[in-house]
């Protein structure tokens, strides 16, 4: 099994790089903190690595650190979440971030491309218990029914979880404000440059 990667970025793709070791190159599926972490073909890179293998597919899958993929392997265990829906969720948030809407029970935070309601009720229910004592609650935020309704606005006008978690986090937690108002103040939020 492939456990760690380090060499040089030879290609960078939308979801996938090259890199090369000893002349060999490996394309690999990546989280949205890989790409980040690399900015281009050339530069030094170590990743950690899983690899899936089915019946007529291997397929290896790098991460930025051993915490983003012990998260992706607890996330294959559940049933229904195969390794793209697993790369989705870990693409969404920080690891932490995750960790603590699992454990708070954040059906919405675990809510991306490839997870819907029910895998993501599925996640929280596997998972919760691994998830380890001593998680911060206020790691992710308490949502309230006005909070899940701008939300919702939001990500079913096409902006993902993280960007509608971002705008609403814009938004002052004024209670006088109604939930039109709040909307209106969180799609301001995309129109800053």
């Amino acid at each position: 099994m492939i456990a760690r990667l380090r060499g040089t970025v030879e290609a960078v793709f939308k979801d996938a790089i090259v890199v090369m070791v000893g002349g060999i190159g490996f394309r690999v599926l990546v989280s949205s903190a890989v790409r980040q972490m690399v900015d281009g073909p050339g530069r030094s890179v170590e990743l950690f690595t899983h690899l899936h293998v089915r019946e007529n597919e291997l397929t290896l899958y790098g991460f930025a650190g051993e915490q983003e993929l012990e998260l992706f392997e607890l996330l294959l265990g559940v049933s229904g979440v195969g390794p793209k829906a697993a790369l989705s969720v870990l693409s969404s948030a920080a690891p932490d971030t995750l960790r603590a809407a699992i454990a708070n029970e954040q059906v919405d935070v675990l809510r991306v491309p490839g997870v819907g309601p029910k895998t993501a009720k599925a996640i929280i229910l596997h998972l919760k218990d691994k998830m380890g004592p001593g998680l911060a609650p206020a790691a992710v935020a308490y949502l309230t029914d006005e909070d899940a309704q701008i939300l919702g606005a939001l990500t079913s006008l096409g902006y993902s979880v993280v960007e509608a978690q971002a705008a609403l986090a814009s938004v002052p937690r004024d209670k006088d404000l109604p939930v039109e108002e709040r909307i209106r103040l969180a799609l301001a939020y995309f129109a800053k440059p």
